[in-house]
């Protein structure tokens, strides 16, 4: 996994705050190979579901993220519990490991 662990905490921290304690986090895509390089931050964040649109919710989590890191790019896929994941998230969700 290619991440530090100033990154990892910045995560949580950013996910705790916009998505609660019983979110939960994991990464997925090409920074899980610690043979490869660059690549972006590919999250999967499972959370209860609040009503509130999703694409405000990941703008949220990223305005918190990125005052604790520097700004990159940066992927997220939101499951909201109780919400039928899309045929993405499903796929990333079978790739995802959760952040150690």
């Amino acid at each position: 996994m290619r991440l530090k662990q100033r990154d990892i905490d910045a995560i949580r921290i950013a996910t705790r705050a916009t998505f609660g304690d019983t979110a939960s986090v994991s990464l997925f895509g090409s920074r899980l190979h610690d043979d490869r390089r660059g690549g972006d931050i590919d999250l999967l964040i499972e959370a209860d579901a609040n009503g509130e649109a999703e694409w405000r919710r990941v703008g949220a989590f990223r305005d918190i993220l990125f005052r604790h890191i520097d700004e990159q790019k940066v992927d997220v896929v939101l499951i909201e519990r109780g919400v039928p994941p899309s045929a993405f998230a499903r796929l990333a969700a079978s790739q995802a490991r959760p952040l150690p």
